[in-house]
């Protein structure tokens, strides 16, 4: 099992790229999985400022053919040129891959550093591809342990009281740039039902404001206010609130954006300065209503440049925990990989075994000689056995698992099964049971993870 990851962030690509790249995430996972290329498994992680798509495939040597594959599928999802879509993503490969995802589900890696809401994405992220069927035991494993990171971060670091996010900060520009800055008098309007929605909706009532109006363009208003608060709008009523709202939040990505010529026309009548906070990373408004005399524009650019820098002493704790938790990972991979190929030798051995034995009982039958040819047999085998088991953990402590695994496919023709350390090796037989061999405490069984 190898994993890899491409990755597409703000530190690195414009906003706009990251939009663009992003169009058909949800279908790239499902086209990479049923394409039959060399992709076992993918969870694609999209948010408001990212595009990670993670893989797993089945060896280092098709390492470069999975990134082509996803490539290939961004390319024919987007629209962008194949060129174009590789630029624009680094490559992450052994420890960089938890590295760098658990450093983004902690929120070290976030326009606003120690945000929360990125590790519900990464959860959010998993389960779906779960429900779609694309994701591998070894990527389960990665968000799986991303998510237990990021608890840890939250709970042992001062990142985790500050309840920063980019909502809040965005919220924050809006009341500094606000004449009256008490919410509680403020009618505001939010664009989208999803969960920036939800974060903005549950941020506005702790910040007092009660005249709250959602809209959604997929009808989804009602619903959602049913749930949430808030008063749902219809295209028919929207204008109206439009008109008398103090504050416009644009959370949806939708594809109808909201034109600087709308927004013109309806706020003619208002008669009071309107902020409007677009966190959409597709943009729910035009830039241009940023020229609109009277309104001003919080993008997401905004927010990353209002963003508080965090204590260095909270920021080296955290990055201590996701490193660590990094490496430790790193070693469980290698060590479930191992265990895959010490099983499979023993099997094959134990086959080997079983097969002389047959030939020794056929000739003496139940005879005392039989018995203790058997038990001699069984002695060598564990001696035989113990130094290559021995081996494994000492070269998988140096990275040289691949070493090991293309021996034992050289010298034995044993074809180590990467994905599941108890499955049998291909072309064996029926394997007998491992204590067979009275192999004692150098006993390799899988490990959960």
């Amino acid at each position: 099992m190898v994993l890899l990851s491409l990755i597409a962030t703000h530190t690195d690509v414009d906003l706009e790229t990251v939009a663009r790249l992003s169009a058909g995430a949800s279908e790239v996972s499902s086209s990479l999985v049923d394409s039959g290329t060399a992709v076992s498994g993918s969870v694609v992680l999209a948010t408001c400022n990212r595009l990670e798509v993670y893989c797993e495939t089945g060896s280092d040597a098709d390492i470069e053919a999975a990134r082509s594959a996803v490539v290939a599928e961004i390319s024919r999802h987007s629209g962008m040129s194949e060129d174009l879509v590789s630029r624009s993503f680094a490559t992450n490969t052994g420890e960089s891959v938890p590295q760098h995802l658990f450093a983004v589900g902690a929120g070290l890696d976030s326009a606003v550093v120690g945000e929360r809401e990125i590790a519900g994405q990464v959860r959010r992220a998993l389960i779906e591809a779960q429900e779609s069927g694309t994701a591998s035991g070894g990527l389960t494993r990665l968000f799986q342990t991303a998510s237990r990171t990021a608890k840890d971060v939250g709970a042992l670091t001062a990142l985790g009281k500050r309840g920063l996010s980019i909502v809040s900060v965005a919220l924050g520009l809006a009341t500094d740039l606000s004449e009256d800055r008490d919410w509680s008098k403020k009618s505001v309007v939010v664009f989208g039902t999803g969960a920036y929605a939800g974060a903005t909706m549950a941020l506005l009532k702790e910040r007092g404001c009660t005249d709250i109006s959602v809209y959604s363009s997929s009808n989804r208003a009602e619903s959602f206010a049913a749930s949430r608060g808030g008063k749902p709008l219809t295209r028919e009523s929207l204008p109206a609130a439009l008109t008398r709202a103090d504050v416009v939040i644009g959370c949806s990505g939708s594809d109808s954006q909201v034109s600087a010529e709308d927004v013109r026309r309806v706020r003619e009548a208002a008669g009071k300065p309107l902020i409007i906070i677009d966190l959409a990373l597709t943009h729910d408004f035009e830039p241009a209503v940023r020229e609109i005399d009277g309104v001003e524009l919080i993008t997401l650019e905004s927010v990353r440049l209002a963003a508080p820098a965090e204590q260095a002493e909270s920021l080296k704790q955290a990055s201590t925990i996701v490193a660590d938790a990094a490496k430790n990972f790193s070693k469980q991979q290698l060590s479930r990989e191992m265990d895959s190929a010490i099983v499979a030798l023993r099997r094959h051995t134990l086959d080997v075994l079983e097969s002389e034995l047959e030939k020794v009982r056929a000739q003496h039958g139940c005879t005392g000689a039989a018995q203790e040819v058997e038990f001699a047999m069984r002695r060598m085998v564990k001696q035989l056995l113990h130094v290559p088991t021995v081996r494994a953990r000492e070269l998988a402590a140096g990275g040289q698992q691949e070493d090991y695994i293309r021996g034992l496919e050289a010298l034995y023709g044993i074809t180590v099964e990467r994905g599941d350390a108890a499955a049998p090796a291909k072309g064996s037989g029926s394997a007998a049971d491992d204590t067979a061999a009275g192999t004692g405490e150098d006993d390799a069984e899988p490990k959960s993870a």
